[in-house]
């Protein structure tokens, strides 16, 4: 008898939205409002302090603040800062635009540049997806030969276990590191930013090469584009996996088999071909 699972697994979507909402709110509402206060604090300090000021244009030059870093423009540093259109940093940005991670930190802001980042996606996102299936298939082959270089018997698992592990360490655990070093930020940041930069979700609360009081050698930002390129592929499949263990899971929570084929008659596994427990998908 076959149950239906679809609205289980919409509820259970659902449910995992509202959980997430709830944590959260709980995690971040409260450290919001601290640091709320705390910046109307250091506004006020400062308007005592400059008494020449009134609120007004302490307020408006906020706005430009504002203004400015939505441009792209950091407000620290001065006028020497390195642009942000030079080759390297236009290359990473084109990244962005077609892994369709988008940071948000840094946008075209004329229009000819609006709309040639319109078509540039629309053709490129495509482009981005077919080169992402090909570097998957050329990836799941090498897992193959691999898997029949080291395969013994007992070790149905190993592809997968390669697999995750040079993949995890190679695109999870060594990167953070070099971030961390580069950067200046903790091993902890730098794994968020990888992993947030990996699954294309982005923020752009943290981004690579934006610190103007560094100095990074020209190609920093290409590098780190063609690692988030190769970083994609291997996270889509490991999400793909995923993916399709939880359809596999669900199908066999809430799928009963019948195993009696007619009266006096069964199936009779062991008769059927081995079949590998758990495919990666190319």
């Amino acid at each position: 008898q076959q149950i239906s699972w679809t609205p289980l697994l919409v509820l259970g979507y659902l449910f995992y939205l509202l959980l997430g909402a709830m944590v959260f709110q709980l995690l971040e509402k409260q450290a919001e409002t601290h640091f709320r206060d705390q910046f109307q604090m250091e506004k006020l300090k400062f308007l005592q302090n400059y008494t020449c000021l009134d609120r007004q244009a302490l307020e408006q030059f906020v706005q430009v603040l504002m203004e400015a870093w939505e441009k792209g423009v950091n407000p620290e540093g001065n006028s020497t800062n390195p642009s942000n259109w030079d080759f390297s940093n236009s290359f990473f940005f084109a990244g962005t635009v077609v892994t369709t991670i988008g940071y948000g930190n840094l946008s075209p802001s004329t229009v000819a540049g609006q709309i040639f980042c319109v078509f540039y996606a629309l053709f490129g996102v495509p482009l981005n997806l077919a080169f992402l299936n090909q570097l998957g298939k050329g990836l799941n082959a090498h897992l193959i030969t691999l898997e029949r270089w080291v395969q013994k018997p007992g070790r149905a698992q190993v592809r997968l276990t390669i697999f995750l592990t040079a993949g995890t360490l190679l695109f999870l655990v060594f990167p953070p590191l070099v971030f961390s070093y580069v950067e200046g930020w903790s091993y902890g940041e730098g794994f968020y930013f990888t992993f947030i930069t990996l699954s294309t979700i982005g923020f752009g609360d943290y981004v690579v090469g934006t610190n103007p009081n560094k100095h990074y050698i020209p190609v920093y930002r290409s590098l780190t584009a063609i690692w988030i390129v190769f970083g994609l592929a291997w996270l889509a499949l490991v999400f793909n996996v995923g993916a399709d263990l939880m359809e596999k899971f669900l199908q066999l929570k809430w799928h009963k088999p019948d195993l009696s084929l007619a009266e006096g008659t069964t199936i009779k596994l062991e008769d059927e071909p081995e079949q590998p427990r758990i495919h990666i998908p190319s």
